[in-house]
């Protein structure tokens, strides 16, 4: 994992489209203090725009949830209460990390004691703790808030620790509601997983997680994870998260989730593509045996995360989303395969965007899906059965089904939201429709403020609907139950093919029907689903802003962006079915210096990928290394750039995404894919590393996976050299103090090489944390001297890491001062952080 670089790389990225939500503008009308009037100084200091906290109160959000019964009365204070308290930090340990039995024992032993002095918190009795429904202890809350980590100087030690090992990529910071639904999944190592919405990547990182956690090292997983999103810079941020995860079981897509391309070969290509496969039947449908549907919505049980939803909530919110929801589930279904399992989830404790849009599912696939009983699984987590019943709240009117709701507001509230999901008899009242959008200037349900001194039918006053669905087998998580967020979940298992008809108009593009806001344009209803966030965005960013004004821009007058191309359906005009080019755009000219447009297939401006198939490159580095023929590299070597004589980076896949890529080129490069694989060999660009033997060096996230089968340009060292190269970066051999590594060192051919921790010189006073897989890192052997190429981080991270895994070394010989550098080396690990900054760069560019 990149270190300083990649973080200046997001901060570019993100930080001029995403504000800061604990900071208003002076000019917010929410900054207004009702105290001003009384001349007070909490009155003056609003007027002059200082900070004020966000309001915690929401009139129209108190009515709503009343009436839909989501907690009882009795619990209504308790629930409110713990709303407007800050959301505790949460961290899940990443169960492939080399160290992950160490940090779990250093929160255990060294952490969970020594914070305990700091805390002063009531109810908790403990400043840290393992969550006691998540496997292995590997997921802990802290009972301080992000801003109390921050802020507090006690706490300093504990989160540097926490901002370390996230950066490196052995723990993740996530909430903890947002761990639970892909555990819901049963995911197993050879599943194809389909992650829908997937940025900012907390949940396809631990999908990646589960995959890998059984296999060995050196060995990859049958199975791969596609995680999609449709907003380009969200994609940027999900591979920034993903890659700390080292996996070529990965595929990024940007796709609308509702149009996700199913890249089916027509008969005649899967005819032709069986008669060319000699080793057995290939991929002829792009399926799924897990979904995970975490779709976007209107995010208000994030609210101790994201405060600014108090202002901004508005039951508009969730009813403008609600079609939208359906359909992504529906495409969903429609990818999993017959027995799979998908899980829909929401971070919205509002029942039309979760109990309506499952029932709706049930309703659409008849008896093709269940709703699956989850609730002996996890007994630990303390989660409350779906609600059965509940009602329509639409411009300030309670509606129990849609027979009561008006004529002119029949564009706006649909039959699926309700209970039963039963509409009435057609009426024509397009006259009306007309008349109402005349007087109302298309303002929509959200836009317009609850009028309270109007008379509105009470909710206890209506006959309310009763779903037929089971829908108790739905469970909602509440915020005052165990301290946390609120989420929804619900599973659902295929247990047979969706009707025909079905299929058919969830693949069209013309099927919009569903997700319909008075009447406004697609470009309108798209522009929802590119804003809107799911639950994600806020456990990364706490960023909600954006949220509230998608839902009501789609439904004002506002100027639209149109939607993105995502042509699925079709295959790409300029067909490349060898797999081995992809059709370039011919620009010579580079103007202002920027690169030329690129082309994946018909996507424009998205790198190529391209199955690497230059046999002198990968024989150099299959010779210099001496990777042995056990590991496969012909057909799982890809780049990301058409002129093969310019290849900067080699990326690795598994057997399973060359599949899918296969597959990709023989439909015509349906899906849009922004990232894949594993980087494996990068070319190195210095001065010396062009007259080097092989001019591509390992990469640092590939070592791992290639180790077990490198048998030359590699040595072990013993752990005084081995903490001396990672505190001093650059070594010369005369300074090494084993004279027998010194020698072997000097002896490596020029160019990148591989140094082992020998194993004789662990010691621990806890056996169990010596691992199978060795410590090693990646060098270049110089004129007369070794330099590391790891970045500072890892540097870091390996050293704390020794320092707590082994016993006290014996003192060395060699003064403990830097040893002298060659001042003719090149600084690599400077030159392997600069191009990962490039690359992020060039993705962002894409």
């Amino acid at each position: 994992m990149g270190g300083r670089g990649r973080s200046r790389t997001q901060r570019r990225h993100f930080s001029q489209s995403r504000e800061n939500v604990w900071k208003r503008p002076k000019s917010d009308p929410a900054d207004a203090n009702p105290g001003a009037d009384d001349g007070n100084d909490a009155g003056k200091a609003a007027e002059k725009g200082s900070w004020q906290p966000f309001a915690t109160q929401n009139l129209v959000f108190d009515e709503y949830y009343k009436g839909q019964g989501i907690v009882s009365q009795e619990e209504w204070d308790a629930f409110m209460e713990c709303l407007r308290k800050p959301l505790p930090a949460a961290f899940r340990i990443n169960s492939s990390s080399q160290f992950w039995m160490d940090i779990r024992s250093q929160l255990e032993n060294d952490f969970a004691k020594s914070l305990q002095a700091e805390f002063i918190e009531g109810d908790e009795v403990e400043a840290i703790r393992p969550l006691a429904w998540y496997p292995e202890n590997l997921a802990w809350h802290s009972n301080f808030s992000r801003m109390q980590l921050r802020k507090n100087q006690a706490l300093e030690r504990f989160h540097e620790f926490l901002k370390l090992e996230n950066e490196i990529g052995n723990i993740t910071r996530q909430e903890a509601v947002s761990m639970v639904p892909p555990l819901f999944l049963d995911v197993q190592p050879d599943h194809f997983v389909l992650d829908m919405c997937a940025a900012p990547g907390s949940k396809t990182f631990q999908l990646l997680e589960i995959i890998h956690r059984s296999t060995k090292p050196g060995s990859l997983p049958k199975g791969m994870v596609i995680a999609n999103d449709l907003d380009v810079q969200r994609c940027n941020l999900l591979i920034h998260q993903t890659k700390r995860m080292c996996t070529a079981n990965l595929v990024v897509t940007n796709h609308e989730a509702q149009q996700f391309p199913g890249c089916r070969l027509s008969k005649s290509q899967f005819d032709t593509s069986e008669m060319g496969n000699q080793l057995g039947p290939c991929l002829n449908q792009l399926l799924f045996d897990r979904v995970l549907c975490d779709v976007p919505c209107s995010g208000d049980g994030t609210l101790r995360k994201a405060p600014d939803i108090w202002r901004k909530w508005n039951t508009g919110m969730g009813n403008g989303i609600h079609g939208l929801q359906i359909q992504i589930a529906m495409r969903g279904i429609s990818l999993l395969k017959v027995g799979g399992r998908m899980v829909y989830s929401t971070c919205s404790m509002n029942p039309i965007e979760d109990e309506a849009v499952v029932a709706e599912i049930l309703r659409k696939c008849g008896g093709c899906v269940e709703l699956l009983d989850v609730s002996s699984e996890l007994p630990q987590l303390i989660r409350r059965p779906g609600l059965r019943k509940w009602k329509v709240r639409d411009r300030g009117t309670w509606l129990a089904s849609y027979k009561d709701c008006p004529l002119s507001r029949r564009g706006a509230v649909n039959p699926s939201m309700f209970p039963s999901g039963s509409s009435v008899e057609p009426v024509d009242h397009s006259v009306e429709l007309e008349e109402e959008q005349q007087n109302s200037h298309t303002t929509s349900s959200e836009d317009l403020p609850v009028q309270l001194d109007k008379p509105v039918t009470s909710a206890n006053d209506l006959e309310e609907e009763v779903s037929g669905f089971p829908l108790e087998r739905c469970m909602r998580i509440v915020p005052h139950d165990q301290n946390g967020g609120a989420f929804f979940i619900a599973v659902l298992h295929k247990v047979g093919p969706l009707p025909v008809g079905t299929v058919e108009k969830n693949n069209s593009h013309q099927a919009k029907s569903s997700f319909h806001i008075d009447g406004q344009p697609d470009e309108a209803q798209d522009k929802v689903f590119k804003d809107m966030k799911t639950s994600e965005d806020f456990s990364a960013n706490g960023n909600s802003e954006k949220v509230a004004e998608a839902a009501l821009e789609a439904c004002g007058d506002a100027p639209q962006e149109g939607p993105l191309e995502t042509d699925s359906g079709n295959a790409c005009e300029n067909d490349n079915s060898n797999g081995v080019e992809a059709p370039s755009e011919q620009n010579d000219g580079k103007a202002g210096g920027k690169r030329k447009l690129q082309m994946q297939g018909k996507w424009r401006g998205v790198d190529p990928v391209v199955f690497l198939q230059d046999e002198d490159v990968i024989n150099s580095i299959k010779n210099f290394y001496g990777i042995v023929d056990s590991f496969p590299l012909s057909n799982h070597l890809v780049t990301r750039n058409s002129e093969t004589t310019r290849v900067k980076r080699i990326y690795y896949v598994s057997e399973s995404v060359k599949e899918l890529l296969e597959l990709n080129f023989k439909v015509g490069q349906q899906l849009k894919i922004t990232s894949i694989g594993l980087k494996m060999f990068e070319r190195q660009t210095s001065r010396e590393g062009t007259s080097a033997p092989c001019l591509f060096r390992i990469s640092s996230e590939g070592l791992p996976l290639i180790l077990p089968y490198v048998t030359k340009q590699i040595l072990e060292a013993s752990v005084a050299d081995f903490k001396h190269l990672l505190q001093y970066k650059s070594i010369k051999f005369t300074d090494l103090v084993d004279a027998e590594f010194s020698e072997k060192a000097a002896k490596l051919m020029p160019g990148c090489c591989v140094i082992v921790l020998r194993k004789d010189n662990i010691g621990s006073s806890n056996p169990n944390l010596v691992h199978e897989s060795p410590i090693a890192i990646g060098c270049w052997r110089g004129k007369a001297s070794l330099s590391v190429m790891v970045t500072a981080l890892d540097c870091q991270e390996l050293l704390e890491r020794l320092l707590l895994r082994m016993e006290p070394a014996k003192e060395s010989p060699v003064q403990e001062s830097k040893p002298s550098i060659d001042a003719n080396e090149v600084n690599n690990s400077d030159c392997d952080m600069a191009e990962d900054v490039e690359e992020i760069r060039l993705n962002a560019e894409g």
